[in-house]
């Protein structure tokens, strides 16, 4: 009998990524950390929405959290 072995999810991945129910991949906006009192208000509120990542890095990115 072949062992059969279990793919393990990326932990880091999974803190910083989701997966939406259509199987889009959100990250988190950068920028959003410090020094936050020179940006203007309407950019911090910018950086708060989710961006979608596109391409061969959201497909990399399925692999490492097992969806793919």
């Amino acid at each position: 009998m072949a062992v059969k072995y279990k793919q393990k999810t990326r932990r880091s991945a999974l803190k910083r990524f989701k997966i939406t129910a259509t199987g889009k991949v959100l990250r988190r906006t950068q920028n959003m950390r410090h020094l936050r009192r020179k940006k203007s208000k309407k950019a911090i509120r910018r950086y708060a929405v989710p961006v979608e990542l596109k391409g061969k890095f959201a497909k990399k990115v399925k692999q490492m959290l097992g969806v793919a």
